[in-house]
């Protein structure tokens, strides 16, 4: 009868039934059994195309739809399930072709759009994704998909408050959907409305609570909210989800990297790379944590092994540069350095660490140049100051004006940098400091400052400002014209007097000993040793007092049980007490803190025990420094340990006794 479908037809029929059913390896056979009878029967292909696709079976997928487009070239279906294919496959270029031939054939093709959208998208051509996205929604005002998909784009541009009103659009127009309540998370952590984004994951994982990408980024929200030990768990529950994911263990990495956990951090890097031995981002976080484990020669393996497959990432030569510096190689820092910069012109870190290495080295001209850079580091924004008055840097006629010169870091920097006062004061400037308040009174005794002010206070009128640090770079400072005439800082004759009495008849030489800087130095824990280590030193015949104003726990309880200590705590009210003291003391040995500074501005003979890479000021290799001349450097060796440091101050205190000082 005419009109009837036909044998073939009705066996497609079945086919289809059986691919719905989810009986694909039926479906399949169904349809090779048609094209058996009929090669070019198009339906039959493009029918076996999308089951063997939905198997995975790529090539085969391929093959069949190369058959059907062989009988219908045209046909917008095929070629648009031709491009998911391919796209599936990474071969992006072509699967776009394939989209542009169905939109060719079909210009109102919305899937062909979204398709062609989400192969730009991966391909990183953002812009051009979402323009094909809005090409589908104007044709198809609810095409959910394209509205998802358009704001992962927006996301990736990072355009987020028009990346969450395309996600809002699509949730409202399929309340669960998924991907857009858990990608609406991502865009309102970027946007760092953290409470926000949690509870977006949170109704994701509701829906569908086995989303690792939404337990991930859940976790990753926490980490920023810093609640690290639930973020941890977030991360242990995605990980027991989904084992084999490289990426999860990367991220967790570097939670446990950011809360100082480095060990952890380092297990977890070893794994990604062991699911993903080229990824590249895994490999360079562990980079990074064996340099904070002090394991450098590792950590440079790992940098040279990163840069054949990151060739121009000028973070990877940045941070290889640092450990070249840990390992006092430093024309290979240095050529590190340079290379960064030229990949990486306006960075912040690069800059830093380029001007600290030149300080370091001596070379003073560019180093403080390029320490100019500190001030866009994220950690010196408290220090900044926004003031309406110009900033001076050397340049101009100051006479006659009124210059601020003010404190930006730590009480040994002021110490240190206050020197320049008088050098400016003599441009015919009138010159305000401005210091932290337990330097107020000290800096009274130095010369040049018209007025001195504490930090916080309202401050007087002035026409121009410099902070400390750069007062250098102002002055044109070479390593060969460094200011070092001594003492600059003078002590209070009541205070000397009152410390005298305090500490009593002197029998035999007094010295003075700082075993600890502050804690929150990034670098504290190289520098800083604890007071059971400077025990060693004590039975030296010498009276020992303590220069710390407060202690530790550790310490406090090594105080109370040693009565050949003098500790004075509280009774250092401010910087005036300690220079007091200092000057009833034949020596100070310190570790790198302010307490050398301030003996050393007081022409006090200081021993300054300095770690291998030291900071900048101490230099390379000498014992002496250009900034202290009654200041002895001893320097840790290539061990890093404070073992023999100590043990060689333990002998030159031996002879400085016996030569009868004080």
């Amino acid at each position: 009868m005419s009109g009837q479908p036909s044998k073939l037809a009705l066996a497609l029929n079945r086919a289809i039934t059986s691919y719905q059913a989810g009986q694909l390896g039926e479906a399949e056979q169904i349809c090779q059994k048609i094209i058996a009878k009929k090669s070019n029967f198009f339906d039959a292909h493009h029918v076996l195309g999308i089951i063997l696709a939905s198997q995975g079976k790529n090539d085969q997928a391929l093959t069949s739809y190369n058959r059907a487009l062989a009988v219908q070239p045209n046909h917008a279906d095929t070629l648009s399930n031709r491009g998911n294919v391919l796209a599936g496959l990474r071969r992006f270029d072509e699967a776009l072709a394939n989209y542009n031939r169905a939109l060719v054939a079909k210009p109102n093709h919305t899937g062909a759009l979204n398709n062609r959208g989400v192969t730009l998208h991966t391909m990183g051509r953002h812009d051009e994704a979402i323009a094909s996205f809005e090409r589908a929604i104007a044709l198809q005002a609810d095409y959910v998909d394209a509205l998802c998909n358009r704001g992962n784009s927006l996301n990736a541009l990072k355009r987020y408050d028009e990346a969450l009103a395309s996600y809002d659009c699509a949730i409202a127009l399929r309340p669960n959907l998924v991907e857009a309540i858990s990608n609406r998370g991502n865009t309102l952590r970027e946007l760092k409305r953290y409470d926000e984004a949690l509870a977006s994951y949170d109704r994701a994982l509701a829906l569908l609570p086995n989303l690792v990408e939404a337990i991930s980024n859940r976790g990753i929200t926490l980490a920023e909210l810093k609640r690290y030990d639930e973020a941890l768990d977030a991360f242990a529950r995605a990980i027991a989800l989904r084992p084999n994911d490289a990426e999860l263990f990367n991220k967790r990495g570097v939670i446990l990297d950011q809360i100082k956990r480095p060990a952890e951090s380092l297990a977890d890097y070893d794994r990604a790379l062991a699911l993903r031995p080229d990824y590249t981002d895994a490999l360079y976080n562990r980079g990074n944590a064996l340099h904070d484990l002090k394991r450098f020669d590792e950590a440079l393996a790992c940098y040279d092994r990163l840069l054949p497959l990151r060739p121009n990432d000028g973070n990877t030569f940045n941070n290889r540069g640092k450990i070249l510096k840990e390992l006092n190689r430093y024309p290979e820092a240095f050529a590190c350095s340079a290379r960064a910069l030229a990949l990486l012109p306006h960075d912040i870190i690069a800059h830093c660490n380029e001007s600290l290495m030149r300080l370091l080295t001596g070379d003073f001209k560019r180093g403080f140049r390029d320490y100019e850079w500190r001030w866009k580091k994220a950690d010196m924004a408290p220090a900044q100051r926004n003031f309406p008055q110009p900033l001076w840097l050397g340049e101009g006629d100051i006479a006659g004006k009124t210059i601020l010169l003010h404190s930006e870091q730590g009480f040994g920097d002021a110490i240190q940098f206050c020197r320049y006062a008088p050098m400016v004061a003599a441009r015919g400037a009138r010159v305000i400091l401005e210091v932290r308040p337990p330097l107020l009174q000290l800096m009274r005794s130095l010369a040049g400052p018209a007025e001195i002010v504490a930090s916080g206070e309202a401050l007087p009128a002035f026409d121009i400002h410099c902070p400390l640090l750069s007062l250098p770079l102002a002055m044109g400072t070479r390593l060969d014209t460094v200011l070092a005439q001594v003492p600059y800082l003078h002590v209070v004759p009541d205070k000397s007097a009152e410390w005298g009495a305090r500490l009593g008849a002197k029998t035999r030489p007094r010295i003075g000993l700082a075993w600890s800087g502050n804690v929150i130095h990034e670098r504290d824990k190289e520098r800083s040793i604890g007071l059971r280590n400077f025990l060693r030193l004590l039975d030296v015949d010498a009276t020992f007092v303590s220069l710390h104003k407060e202690v530790g726990a550790d310490d406090a309880g090594v105080l109370s049980e040693r009565r050949d200590i003098l500790h004075f705590g509280d009774a250092l009210a401010d910087y005036t007490d300690t220079a007091a003291l200092i000057s009833q003391l034949d020596l100070v040995v310190s570790v790198d803190t302010s307490v050398v500074h301030l003996a050393g501005a007081l022409a006090k003979p200081v021993w300054i025990l300095v770690t291998y890479v030291p900071d900048w000021r101490w230099m390379l290799e000498r014992e002496d420094s250009p900034w202290y001349p009654t200041a002895r450097l001893f320097r840790q060796i290539a061990a890093r340990e404070w073992d023999s440091v100590l043990a060689r101050v333990h002998g030159e205190l031996g002879e400085f006794v016996a030569r009868g000082v004080g």
